[in-house]
């Protein structure tokens, strides 16, 4: 049996075949945060009660007295959806039910809602937001505690743990009343929105999205610095308020009503689908109609022929896959693109290593025979030169892979 000393050092290793499975390219996530109106602070009606299970939200805060909701889970997203302690209908509910109605029926929506009451944009700077926390009254704190005492803290964890299973599409914001008489808050805005894009390996064209605060309420001021934000950076859009004025009969005059909430929450969502245009379209990851590279085009790449129920390295192989060949290996999007050919089905485990021998990337798929294209996240996997070892049940290979 012929095994290179790159494949031969993997199995010295004793490394065993991981069944990771790699984020859906058709599961789009959207983080939400901001303030009481990003909270909701509508009723609930009968009819934001049914919900479309691919619209689903990523439970941030602690376990409370919402049913069914549990911290760093995904559940179908019934409002409320930022936390327990007096939030209820807001803009999210319906942002994310549109972009159901409106996307193809493969897509599957998931949000991430954190948001407190009467907060400064300074809660969401990771550098400052302890010393603004400490100097709060204790219901804001509460709240605050709600997302274990640091809200962007939370919301960049539940962001981590959704890229497991999707892939961030972008970002919606409310917040700016309590701080409408501060001439650096767009500055400030920018600032938490590249802490995210950097603390999440995200691309530089997410789209940030924050709405118009009421038009006549106390903190209609605001609207001065949200309408700046664009001048910030080419991924800032503002989502109008215009024609909301009927004001929640609360006494404060600055959230929306029910309705107001759910025509917001559609606004948001058409300047989402505006602003991502194609990027929205399903992905398809098998069946590729293009074959892979010939051999010739391959780089140097070794394999393992492993007969039927053979042992390799502690790795017992059944006969289901015979043998498997890699085309191109590209940069596609917000992936990367491995083309397979399989001469027979059977399940397919492929990793990435640095140059170093550090694994960066893993995911197993269950492949028909013929063509078909792998996606694996390009979010921890910059350009530069890579292995890739793809084992199928008797065959291993490996190739060096260089992405631009």
């Amino acid at each position: 049996m012929k095994v290179s000393r790159f494949v031969g050092l993997f199995f010295g290793l004793g490394l065993a075949v991981s069944a990771h499975a790699a984020p859906d390219p058709n599961f789009h996530i959207y983080l939400a945060f901001g303030q009481s109106n990003m909270e909701g602070q509508g009723d609930v009606g009968s009819q934001d009660k049914t919900v479309d299970e691919r619209f689903q939200v990523l439970w941030a805060a602690n376990n409370g007295s919402c049913s069914g909701k549990t911290k760093g889970k995904w559940a179908t997203a019934v409002p409320p959806l930022a936390h327990c302690q007096g939030a209820k209908l807001g803009p999210t509910d319906y942002f994310g039910r549109t972009m159901v109605e409106k996307t193809d029926s493969k897509i599957k929506v998931g949000v991430i809602v954190v948001a407190v009451a009467g907060c400064s944009i300074q809660l969401f700077d990771k550098d400052g937001y302890a010393n603004y926390a400490r100097s709060q009254q204790s219901w804001m704190t509460q709240r605050i505690n709600e997302y274990g005492g640091n809200p962007y803290g939370r919301l960049i964890e539940m962001a981590k743990k959704a890229q497991e299973d999707g892939v961030i599409k972008g970002i919606i914001f409310h917040q700016g009343e309590t701080d409408a008489g501060d001439g650096q808050w767009p500055s400030k805005v920018k600032k938490v929105y590249d802490n995210i894009i950097k603390d999440l390996g995200l691309g530089n064209d997410v789209p940030f999205l924050a709405g118009e605060v009421l038009r006549s309420g106390s903190s209609k001021g605001a609207n001065n610095n949200i309408a700046k934000l664009p001048q910030q950076s080419k991924n800032f859009y503002v989502v109008s308020s215009e024609g909301f004025n009927q004001a929640l009969g609360d006494g404060q005059n600055v959230h929306f009503t029910s309705q107001e909430y759910r025509d917001f929450g559609k606004r948001y969502a058409e300047k989402m689908i505006e602003v991502l245009g194609n990027k929205l379209d399903p992905v398809a990851e098998s069946s590729s109609s293009e074959a892979p590279s010939s051999s010739s085009e391959a780089e140097s790449s070794s394999s393992v022929d492993v007969s039927s129920s053979s042992t390799v390295g502690g790795i017992i192989f059944s006969d289901a896959v015979r043998s498997v060949s890699i085309g191109h290996v590209a940069y596609a999007g917000d992936f990367v693109q491995v083309p397979l050919s399989l001469s027979n089905a059977g399940f397919v485990n492929i990793r990435l290593y640095s140059v170093l021998g550090t694994e960066v990337a893993s995911v197993s798929r269950l492949l028909s025979s013929g063509l078909s294209n792998v996606l694996i996240s390009k979010r921890k996997v910059p350009a530069g030169v890579y292995m890739m070892s793809v084992m199928t049940s008797s065959s291993y290979i490996v190739q060096r892979v260089n992405l631009q």
